[in-house]
């Protein structure tokens, strides 16, 4: 989307607001136009003060924004997006009341059309309202109230109106000097005409001198007199209608005092301004008048239209709110004047007409009327068509004679105006012959010609014409080159320099003309053809050349040649020409050429036609000399110790011909001996390998295509003093294992004394640093490490730099006994025979030997004698007390003695491990055993203490079941009547203690599982039989069964079978009486102990009320069959119906999500 320039108009007084990039807030105050940058086209946030809003005018391309009271004239929605924030972070705009002009101007955008309803009114200067935050503004402001501070504060305003009457009654009654421009009756939207009075000037002008004497005025209490002022000026009533006509109407308005109330006060100026639209009751309006009356005829209206009119009134610069809007509709009239009618054909005797409706003006057009003067000429017209059709033929006319003609409409309201009169021909007899043709232009293949009508031809007739033309060469005659109806025409296609006839003949519906008199005109000639292609005449010399070329061209374009143009231009590529020679001749010698260049050459002719295209170029390569002098060679830069920077230029004279070669030659001062150091093209060389301090000689020549040019004047150059040279070897005696002198002899210096030495020490090559600066030639290093292989070099400085370091020496101190131990510290075992209460476990890292093999270390752990171990880094020390800490230190020694002991590391044994609980069965199960232990120890053990309880398998191996530090553990899926042998042992930080005695625990044997409901069938009315699923022998142990019942209200079971059946007759039952079953298995065990029964637990209980037997026999089988059914048969039915109820959900849920 293109970027949209936008410029904000700023009136003078006033302040524009504007948020820049940086977040900023920048105010601008008027006269001023504000440029914006809008990237989408869009009007960007512009903030303005309460009541007011911006409006966007276009004017030739460029939008404008200009800031309007926000009245019912300015509707919000036709405005740009304006934000503005709850609390500005500038004030809104105050103008001063000097700053104030005496005169209100009108802006209006320009007209596009009939329909375009643009035009909006626009005051550039007004007094800015300003409101508090808790003030609220009226929207409509036709309130039909007014509070008790609205009366005051218009009393108020009437007192102070009152004392300034006495200064205001001069300024009310002086002419304005600009009086107030009015919209035309042409530019409104609705074709509107307003007239202005002069009192309405005075008005202006009284309101302006107004507001410049209430400068010292307090600006809080002016606003809040301004907005109940405006309040009560927005109370108008809405204005009335009156003499309703075709094009004007009259409206009329009660005034403003009697709105307000009271006598009118003579210092009250009121104005009124009315407000016209014909786009609806909320389009757009139009200000057609503005003034103190409270009448104003409307003239210039549209008939038949629909119009809508609001008055607005205002006093002092202070507006109220347009008024209501009253609508009325013009009446119809007679037509608009319609356009003059057309031909459409025409005959020697008759023309036909056509034209246009024009305006209807609300009734339709119902017949025209067409009117004509006979040919007479005289001014009278008589009725020649009366009718509704919109054509009309008029025949029996004389030949080549004019009729005027007018047009008129008529609808049912009356008779339009007639249009203008237009005058047209029939066609006669053939037109008289034609002036000659006229030369306008000629060219060389084309001639412009033009011709005017025949003397006394009629304006409207319609001709064509025949242009002829002669080639005498050809000797065909006149030949036809244009016929239409054009006046002028360009005869293309003809010779060059040759002389053409030619005459036009004028044509007519009635036949041709006689042909024009003959006309000679003559093609201009054509530019010469190229000569041909320049030669060298004679032999070319350094600076000069002779050239010539043939004689005229083959072709010269129709005319003699005049003269001939000579052009050169300077190398190979060039396009820089340059005219050398214009005349007659046909060859040229010239000189002071530049030797080696290229030339081209290049020849033109010049004829009456113009001037021919160049010949070929001729390419003359001018000889070479040989080159001049050179410069001598000049330092580039300081001299060095062994290298002379030089450099040089061209010959200052160009020979032509490109330097191929520079030869340098140098000489010692001392000898005459010149050798040759550099040959070749650049110029710039640094000559090396040089003495230090050394004098030389240099000379330069210079080489190109034609030889050696010659050598320069000789310059000299002297070197600058170099460091010194590299040192000998340096030399190392050795005092001790840790301290070594090193030695060093003085260099050559190179022409400057030496200031100081530097020594570099390093156990690595690559890796030395300095260590010794300064004049001596010795210096002792100390602090070394036994045999160890150290590196030194040496090197001089002086004034000019460093020299080279020596060669590296290398030396190697004397061996030494063992370095002190490192790393000792405490060793993680995980031994099974390592006891932390008793034994500690060290480690440490070998120490450097310093040249001499370890034998062995010295550790001393305390009062006792110290331990020496071999050639290991751990070592396990044994036969401690427990929980004791003891202080250790080592010691590494070789065949030159022992070294230093290390630093000492406190190390502490742990406590001796726990004694095992006391394990005990706290409840017996079948298959499960539940464990505990520790009671009374678990006291006096600390938290750390872990427990691992194992237990015998079948194979007679000991597992682990449980580690942890519960003091509780049940033993599951065991099996049941069987012993099981159990150990325990308790664990800390010191090791994991004795393991108990073993503990053995018998499980119990199972009692029989609950038995399903009891089935119950009715045989008659006092008995039943009982039956219930059977169990299989528990472990060979026989199972029999015990049925309980309950009759009636009895509180307690009592037994009625034990047995091993799994069915019960029973016949003690009573009608009507209900009886409640249960029943449960029994284990008859058998063991060393003796005979007992394990009773199981009993079976949900049955209930069963006997009824009287009927005759109908269905119901003892509906009642048979609703005791005997099975368990499968009810969980099929309980599937089937969970089916059925998820199909219907589904159902249900697909019909929603469809729904």
């Amino acid at each position: 989307m293109r970027a949209t320039v936008i410029l904000v108009q700023v009136n003078p007084g006033e302040a524009f607001t504007i948020r820049r990039e940086d977040g900023q807030f920048q105010c601008i105050t008027g006269p001023a136009q504000v440029p914006m940058m809008s990237h989408n086209g869009s009007v960007p946030p512009i903030f303005v003060p309460p009541g007011y809003a911006p409006q966007v005018i276009e004017d030739n391309g460029i939008q404008r924004v200009i800031v309007l009271p926000q009245t019912s004239e300015f509707p919000p929605g036709n405005q740009a997006v304006i934000q503005q924030p709850p609390l500005p972070p500038l004030p809104g705009f105050i103008p001063l009341p000097t700053m104030i002009p005496s005169s209100l101007h009108r802006l209006y955008s320009p007209i596009t059309g009939s329909g375009d309803m643009t035009t909006q009114f626009i005051p550039q200067y007004h007094i800015t309202q300003v409101y508090g935050d808790s003030d609220t503004v009226s929207i409509h402001g036709r309130s039909s109230f007014r509070d008790e501070r609205s009366s005051k504060t218009h009393e108020r305003l009437q007192k102070r109106l009152k004392d300034r009457q006495g200064t205001q009654n001069d300024k009310l009654n002086s002419p304005s000097t600009s009086p107030q421009k009015c919209l035309s009756p042409t530019n409104g939207c609705n074709g509107l005409a307003a007239r202005q009075d002069s009192s309405d000037i005075s008005i202006r002008c009284a309101r302006s001198n107004y507001v410049r004497e209430r400068k010292g005025n307090c600006i809080s209490e002016k606003d809040e007199e301004t907005k109940a002022f405006e309040d009560l000026l927005s109370n108008i009533s809405k204005p009335t209608i009156k003499e309703i006509q075709a094009r004007t109407a009259e409206v009329t308005w009660s005034p403003a005092s009697k709105i307000i109330g009271g006598e009118k006060d003579k210092s009250e100026v009121y104005a009124y301004e009315v407000l016209i639209s014909n786009c609806g009751k909320d389009g757009k309006y139009t200000s057609v008048y503005t003034g103190e009356k409270t009448y104003f005829t409307i003239n210039d209206l549209q008939p038949a239209t629909d119009y809508h009119v609001r008055v607005l009134a205002q006093c002092n610069h202070i507006k109220g709110t347009p008024s209501e809007a009253e609508s009325f509709t013009t009446m119809s009239c007679e037509p608009d004047t319609p356009h003059s009618p057309r031909i459409i054909h025409r005959t020697k005797n008759s023309l036909t007409l056509q034209w246009k409706a024009p305006c209807e003006n609300g009734s339709k057009i119902n017949n025209y009327l067409l009117e004509w003067d006979k040919g007479n000429g005289d001014g009278e017209f008589e009725q020649c068509y009366y009718g509704q059709q919109k054509q009309y033929k008029i025949t029996k006319l004389s030949p080549a004679m004019g009729f005027m003609f007018r047009l008129a409409a008529k609808n049912d309201m009356g008779m339009s105006g007639f249009s203008e009169e237009v005058l047209y021909h029939t066609t006669g007899t053939a037109p008289a012959a034609p002036s000659s043709p006229v030369l306008l232009e000629a060219g060389v293949t084309w001639l412009s010609l033009q011709w005017a009508k025949p003397p006394g031809t009629p304006s409207d007739e319609e001709l064509s014409y025949i242009l002829e033309m002669e080639d005498e060469d050809l000797g065909c005659g006149f030949k036809p080159k244009y016929t239409g109806d054009e006046q002028t025409y360009t005869v293309k296609d003809v010779k060059r320099s040759t002389k053409y006839k030619f005459r036009v003949i004028a044509c007519n519906s009635e036949g041709k003309s006689d042909p024009s008199d003959v006309a000679d005109f003559t093609t201009r000639p054509d530019k010469p053809g190229a000569p041909s292609k320049p030669a060298v005449k004679g032999e070319i010399l350094a600076q000069g050349i002779e050239i010539f070329w043939a004689e005229p061209p083959m072709d010269n374009g129709g005319a003699a040649i005049t003269k001939y143009i000579l052009e050169i231009c300077e190398g190979l590529n060039g396009n820089q020409w340059a005219m050398i020679y214009s005349g007659t001749a046909t060859e040229y010698s010239f000189s002071h050429l530049n030797p080696g260049r290229f030339y081209r050459l290049r020849v033109s002719c010049v004829g009456e036609g113009g001037q021919s295209v160049v010949s070929d170029s001729l390419l003359v390569q001018m000889p070479p000399l040989l080159p001049g002098p050179c410069q001598p060679p000049r330092l580039q830069g300081r001299p060095r110790s062994r290298e002379i920077p030089l450099c040089w230029g061209p010959p200052a004279v160009d020979t032509g011909s490109p330097i191929t070669s520079y030869s340098l030659e140098m000489s010692p001062m001392d000898t005459d001996k010149l050798r040759e150091v550099y040959c070749g093209l650049d110029e710039e060389f640094t000559v090396s390998n040089l003495l230090p301090g050394t004098t030389y000689g240099f000379r330069l020549r210079a080489t190109n295509a034609a030889g050696l040019g010659p050598y320069s004047e000789t310059c000299q150059y002297t070197t600058a003093p170099g460091p010194p040279d590299q040192c000998k070897l340096p030399e190392v005696t050795y005092k001790s294992a840790t301290c070594a002198v090193v030695f060093w002899e003085v260099p050559v210096s190179n022409g400057a004394d030496i200031t100081e030495y530097r020594l570099q020490w390093g156990t690595a090559e690559g890796n030395m640093h300095i260590c010794y600066c300064g004049p001596g030639l010795s210096y002792e290093m100390k602090g070394l490490s036994p045999a160890t292989l150290y590196y030194a070099k040496v090197q001089a400085v002086n004034t000019a730099g460093a020299g080279p370091f020596s060669e590296v020496a290398a030396c190697l101190t004397p061996c030494s006994v063992p370095a002190m131990v490192t790393c000792l510290q405490e060793a993680k075992v995980e031994k099974t025979f390592y006891s932390p209460s008793t034994c500690l476990a060290i480690s440490w890292e070998k120490p450097c030997d310093h040249g001499s093999e370890l034998m062995g270390y010295t550790i001393d752990y305390g009062e006792k004698q110290p331990i020496t171990v071999g050639k290991v880094t751990s070592y396990f020390i044994d036969n401690l007390q427990p929980d004791t800490t003891y202080r250790i230190r080592i010691q590494a020694w070789n065949s030159l003695g022992a070294g230093p002991f290390s630093n000492v590391v406190k190390l502490t044994t742990k406590p001796l491990p726990p004694e095992a609980p006391r394990l005990e069965c706290s409840a017996y199960g079948s298959q499960t055993l539940k464990l505990k232990w520790g009671e009374g120890i678990a006291r006096t053990l600390s938290d750390s203490t872990q427990y691992h309880l194992l237990m015998d398998d079948r194979a007679g191996r000991i597992m682990s079941i449980y580690r942890g530090s519960c003091h509780t553990y049940k033993v599951q899926r065991l099996s049941e009547s069987t012993s099981y042998k159990f150990y325990i042992q308790a664990c800390n930080e010191a090791g994991e203690g004795p393991l108990s005695q073993g503990y053995i625990f018998t499980t119990t044997k199972s009692v029989p599982p609950a038995l399903k409901t009891p089935k119950i069938e009715r045989l008659n009315d006092h008995t039943c039989e009982i039956t219930w699923e059977m169990l299989q022998p528990m472990n060979r142990d026989p199972i029999v069964y015990s049925l309980q019942v309950m009759m009636g209200k009895d509180s307690e079971f009592r037994q009625v079978y034990k047995g091993p059946d799994g069915s019960f007759r029973y016949s003690g039952l009573q009608l009507h009486c209900e009886s409640r079953f249960r029943v449960c298995a029994i284990r008859q065990c058998r063991d060393s102990c003796g005979h007992r029964d394990l009773i199981g637990p009993y079976s949900a209980m049955v209930s069963f009320v006997p009824q009287k037997a009927e005759s109908t026999t269905g119901k003892d089988n509906a009642e048979n069959t609703q005791w005997t059914l099975s368990d499968e048969q009810c969980a099929t039915v309980i599937l089937l119906l969970f089916a059925a109820f998820s199909i219907l959900v589904t159902f249900v849920i697909q019909y929603l999500v469809i729904k």
